[in-house]
């Protein structure tokens, strides 16, 4: 009997010691934004818990970093044309957007 609620306990504990919870730096601005992105990252093997929020373009997830990095999330909502943490889409993928989504400023150029 110790030795089987030894063993729960021990697995539990491992369970619990590979969740992670991070957040991303996501670029996007509407509501189709949001779905595509929290769709790109649950999309990612490990991934338990993706909600973007549009008002600080941040991603909140938790993960299993036994599966997954933060870093093979970031790389699956830039496939779907959002950067995030720093890793950018291909201009294919970001022109495929529609307008509304697509979020890159363009400084004005001052002679």
């Amino acid at each position: 009997m110790k030795i089987y609620l030894f063993l729960i306990l021990f697995a539990s504990v491992t369970v619990v010691a590979q969740t992670e919870k991070t957040t991303l730096e996501v670029l996007g601005n509407c509501d189709m934004c949001k779905a595509r992105i929290e769709k790109a990252a649950l999309k990612t093997k490990g991934v338990k818990y993706a909600v973007w929020q549009p008002e600080t373009q941040q991603l909140a997830l938790i993960f299993n970093s036994k599966k997954t990095s933060s870093q093979d999330v970031a790389k699956n909502i830039a496939a779907v044309g959002h950067e995030a943490n720093g890793i950018t889409a291909t201009e294919a993928i970001y022109d495929s957007l529609p307008m509304c989504c697509q979020y890159k400023s363009v400084e004005p150029h001052v002679p």
